[in-house]
């Protein structure tokens, strides 16, 4: 038997060892080809560790005005997107979480069923949207299409985990003269702090990484966020020799590691936000 658990350990070892490998390699790929030069990027046969490390291509990305100005863009509308999804989805998510009422079940799972489509489906449809709010090739055309994946995200967390909190809180509450408001702002809000910190970090790094949507509604230069930004690197390259790879990857490391620092800070409040309505009471 103990020979038995201990193959079951070392497999299951040997799996989040692939499984993490398989995750951070890329990662970490991008970060040791930063530090590469242009001679080492093409070398043949391929070294992993650069012989002569080089922060040339930090220097040119940061020296870059239009990526600068893309990463402040980026800041603008995946800040404007976690407000605004965490102030709807708190709302929708009280009123889904803590009263019964009919219809309730069909509005949850129409709420789910809008992840479930891909952003190339909806495309179309949110062009024409945007067309119509005069919204094209500005940011507010950002802050409102990306809510189509991550308000329902939002809400969905929140509401399992408000469903989560005793019931007996409520009750107190009321009790003592509480008001919807009051229940809502000085009650439920502070209980769901984890998965308010959740959400809304997960719906910051949608909107961050998120390209489709960015290329579809920004035009100009001074639009862009800073994965679009990361692409027009190649915009007027005409063979892959030509491409500025060594810049490419240092703007990506430059614009992954506040997300990775991000998710290691609130590391455990993203378990206990995402696990909060697994068991109720």
């Amino acid at each position: 038997m103990k020979a038995r658990a201990t193959a079951r350990r070392f497999a299951f070892g040997a799996v989040v060892l692939g499984l993490l490998v398989y995750l951070v390699f890329p990662f970490l790929w991008a970060v040791v080809s930063s530090f590469k030069t242009n001679a080492e990027l093409f070398a043949t046969p391929t070294r992993f560790w650069p012989e002569r490390p080089t922060l040339e291509h930090y220097q040119k990305v940061l020296a870059n005005d239009d990526f600068l100005h893309a990463a402040v863009n980026s800041v603008l509308v995946a800040c404007s997107v976690t407000l605004v999804s965490l102030a709807i989805g708190a709302l929708a998510a009280f009123a889904l979480g803590r009263y019964r009422f009919r219809g309730r079940s069909a509005v949850l799972y129409v709420i789910l069923s809008m992840t479930l489509f891909p952003q190339i489906a909806v495309l179309g449809a949110l062009f024409q949207l945007v067309n119509v709010l005069g919204l094209y090739n500005r940011l507010p055309a950002l802050t409102l299409t990306y809510l189509v994946f991550t308000l329902p995200f939002t809400i969905w967390v929140l509401t399992g985990f408000l469903e989560a909190v005793p019931v007996e809180i409520e009750e107190a509450a009321i009790m003592d003269g509480a008001t919807p408001l009051d229940l809502f702002a000085k009650i439920m809000l502070p209980l769901a702090a984890p998965g308010m910190v959740t959400t809304g970090l997960l719906s910051f790094i949608a909107a961050w990484n998120e390209l489709l949507f960015a290329l579809s509604f920004m035009q100009t230069p001074d639009k862009r966020t800073v994965t679009h930004a990361i692409l027009s690197f190649s915009a007027t390259t005409s063979s892959a020799f030509e491409v500025p790879w060594g810049q490419m990857m240092a703007a990506s490391v430059l614009v992954t590691t506040p997300l990775v620092a991000l998710a290691l800070v609130f590391q455990r409040r993203i378990i206990s936000g995402l696990t909060a309505g697994a068991v109720k009471g």
